[in-house]
């Protein structure tokens, strides 16, 4: 056995470990505790916030409809705070009622300047993300969503256009609290080839329900559900670009290490927002 603690203001919470050569997974040992990012780090980091009682925020909507346009206007090549600027500008036109706005109203309102930190700025892609949240509220409208599981209602979702995977299994986790979907980004698929127990031979594009079940699996041999460890493991490394980076570098040469190491670390980055985090992309 391996042992770490949490210190608390009054008290010291033990938390005892597999040893280090033990495994999680088929030939992934799970690592010391104190090694970033091993295993252990991993499923240490989710029990310390356990423990802390600190919770991360992930629904973001009051509304199915609501959660649905957050996730949409986030993602891949939009800031965390310009999506839910945008996500909140929207709302407040009511873009995310019951009678959907036509997809000429979003373009519209997505195309107008935005206030974020003192500034005027405009959102990215603002015509494609109008017709995907015309179609998305469509089918919303006309069908009734499913709710039996997280993936049921990530799959009946990535038949909207714009809609994959990753932003299907984002809206399903975040409305449904769900652990049977994951959320795959770069930060992820870095954690998990640097740990072991992602194929860096797969992509996210070609393989995601190969790298989901890896990653599932993963959670199952730590012994936490895959919502908090997805949310933990994109937290620290969104927050630690340097490290990342310096971690990748010492891999062997790959087309993996190629593909993904950070290109500029910066050497400070903020903390992401809870909220961020729930739009994490």
């Amino acid at each position: 056995m391996q042992r770490a603690c949490v210190m608390l203001e009054s008290m010291t919470v033990n938390v005892e470990l597999p040893s280090a050569e033990s495994e999680v997974v088929a030939g992934v040992p799970w690592g010391a505790v104190e090694a970033f990012p091993t295993p252990a780090y991993w499923a240490y980091q989710v029990m310390a916030r356990r423990i802390e009682a600190r919770s991360i925020k992930y629904k973001l909507g009051k509304t199915l409809r609501e959660e649905v346009g957050a996730c949409l206007l986030g993602g891949h090549g939009i800031p965390a705070s310009i999506g839910l600027l945008a996500y909140n500008h929207l709302k407040s036109k009511g873009a995310f009622e019951a009678v959907a706005p036509d997809e000429q109203d979003l373009l519209q309102w997505l195309s107008e300047p935005m206030e974020h930190e003192g500034r005027l700025v405009r959102y990215r892609f603002a015509g494609q993300k109008a017709r995907y949240l015309a179609a998305a509220m469509r089918k919303l409208s006309q069908e009734p969503s499913p709710d039996q599981s997280g993936r049921a209602l990530r799959d009946w979702l990535t038949s909207v256009p714009g809609i994959g995977y990753k932003t299907a299994s984002w809206i399903a986790r975040n409305w449904l609290d769900a652990d049977d979907v994951a959320i795959l980004d770069i930060h992820i698929l870095r954690a998990g080839v640097l740990a072991g127990f992602l194929d860096p031979e797969l992509s996210v594009e070609r393989n995601y329900l190969q790298l989901e079940d890896q990653f599932l699996k993963f959670s199952v041999g730590l012994g936490v559900r895959a919502s908090e460890l997805d949310a933990v493991i994109w937290r620290d490394m969104m927050a630690s670009p340097l490290t990342v980076g310096a971690t990748l570098s010492a891999l062997p040469e790959s087309k993996f290490k190629a593909k993904h190491a950070p290109s500029r670390p910066r050497s400070q980055r903020r903390q992401p927002h809870s909220n961020q985090m729930a739009l994490l992309g």
